[in-house]
């Protein structure tokens, strides 16, 4: 089996193996998003078969590992419910952020989601208010700003649309942390993902346009719609859910940071994308700080569930 032959490597160094194939995928999974919606094809479909394909692969995880699903507990389909939520719209504006700006952008907006979790946390008095939150908090706001240019809407290719499309899939991204950090307890991360991504093909399902729905399965691109759902919502999951079974949050916080510097790559040298001098300052700060946060959030906490480790901030 894949994690019993892999427990050897991980152990014998090669910890961050998978938390490097996740964040790859997930980034190159922005670049095949774009690839597609450059060749006409729909935001929402593009979303929809990332979740179906996804969810294949899930639910093979979920028929191999079957033990402790607690697919029987109430509580665990109401948060894996609400986890589905958000990652049905965390998929969908995240690629109609890019239909109407860049991959560059979008990606390092959702990038900026600890922020809204710390936000809602604060909110719900469930994180303690300090400066250095705060001031991250602030220094993310402000590098959004270089990074959209929302003082200049329109330039280099940004939109409304396109910025508001991106922090929406960052708060989305943030609900569907929530969902799954208290699902965990009540079951296994394949069960909860399983239930999410069924949430997602259903809601996904309505503003999909129908034509090009039934088309993609005669499309000769539906290679590109495959590898999409393989490594943007199935593969990626498992490989980093089992990695931090060996890695700790704050470290895997750090190699994440591939995701948002592969897709950045595959825009400029794929998609032709361009970036100005305040947008790669902005995109600079926005990493260093959220990373920073992870890092420093995690060193301060006692370690955390294996189970929910991936979700820790």
């Amino acid at each position: 089996m894949l994690v019993q032959h892999e427990k050897a490597r991980l152990q014998d160094g090669g910890e961050y193996y998978f938390v490097v194939l996740a964040a790859l995928f997930w980034g190159l999974s922005g670049g095949i998003g774009g690839i597609l919606m450059a060749d006409g094809w729909d935001a929402f479909v593009v979303s929809f078969y990332r979740g179906v394909i996804g969810l294949l692969c899930v639910l093979i995880w979920l028929i191999l590992r079957p033990q402790s699903s607690g697919l029987t507990k109430c509580r665990l389909w109401f948060w894996s419910v609400i986890a589905g939520v958000g990652v049905a719209g965390n998929f969908s504006f995240y690629f109609l952020s890019i239909a109407h700006g860049s991959v560059a952008v979008a990606v390092t907006l959702i990038y900026s989601a600890p922020v809204f979790v710390y936000l809602v946390s604060f909110a719900l008095r469930l994180e303690s208010l300090t400066p250095l939150k705060w001031a991250a908090i602030a220094v993310v706001i402000f590098s959004v700003v270089l990074l959209t240019q929302i003082y200049d809407v329109g330039a280099s290719g940004v939109t409304a649309v396109g910025v508001g499309a991106g922090l929406l899939a960052g708060l989305s991204y943030a609900i569907f942390i929530f969902g799954f950090k208290y699902a965990a307890p009540h079951g296994s991360p394949q069960a909860i993902l399983s239930i999410a991504l069924t949430v997602l093909v259903t809601i996904l399902i309505w503003p999909s346009d129908v034509g090009q729905t039934v088309a993609v399965l005669s499309t000769p691109d539906w290679p590109l719609f495959a590898v999409l759902g393989v490594l943007g919502a199935g593969l990626s999951f498992v490989l980093y859910i089992i990695s931090l079974n060996h890695t700790a949050p704050a470290v895997a916080s750090v190699v994440a940071m591939i995701e948002p510097a592969t897709a950045t790559l595959f825009g400029v040298v794929v998609l032709s994308e361009t970036l100005v001098g305040p947008q790669i300052l902005g995109m600079g700060l926005i990493l260093v700080t959220v990373t920073a946060l992870s890092v420093f959030s995690s060193s301060g906490r006692p370690p955390p569930d294996r189970t929910t480790s991936w979700l820790a901030f």
